[in-house]
């Protein structure tokens, strides 16, 4: 029974991260922002990682370094080796440069990991929220983890944060 809950609190997390929709304002896919994230151990109501991350933006072609910091608050039982997260990026405006991803975004995720591992994560946030991470990121790891609840995502330039 107990399992089953678990099971359901991650299936309603995905499925409230599939429906969310970007920001009802017109909005322009403008890349595709990819992270390498550290271990994670998590500590029953919540977890920590450090990110890698490089945005691949797509006119012009150009890539752009940040590193990061994912904070997760809710249920998360487990460990986790270091993994993969990716996002697709929409933005407000159609012109990116460096830096512009810098910033706080807030949303919802969830994880399960029995050996390889999938989640879901979907973030509003960044400059003045004018840039969405979504519709879905794909997370994959390697590990023994359950993990459904609130994550906050800080990204900064390389060598800040």
């Amino acid at each position: 029974m107990q399992k089953l809950r678990y099971l359901a609190v991650i299936g309603v997390s995905t499925w409230l991260c599939a429906i969310t929709s970007p920001a009802r304002a017109e909005t322009f896919r403008v890349g595709r922002l990819l992270c390498l994230s550290t271990p994670r151990v998590g500590l029953v109501l919540g977890s920590a990682q450090s990110l890698r991350c490089v945005f691949y933006a797509r006119r012009p072609p150009r890539q752009y370094i940040y590193e990061g910091r994912i904070r997760r608050v809710g249920l998360d039982f487990g460990v986790t080796s270091a993994g993969t997260l990716s996002w697709a990026v929409f933005a407000k405006n159609s012109r990116i440069g460096p830096g512009t991803l810098r910033g706080s975004y807030l949303g919802a995720s969830g994880s399960l990991a029995v050996g390889p591992g999938l989640g879901a994560n979907v973030l509003i946030g960044g400059s003045r929220r004018t840039v969405v991470l979504q519709p879905l990121s794909i997370e994959r790891s390697i590990g023994i983890n359950l993990a459904a609840g609130v994550t906050h995502l800080t990204l900064g330039p390389r060598g800040r944060r």
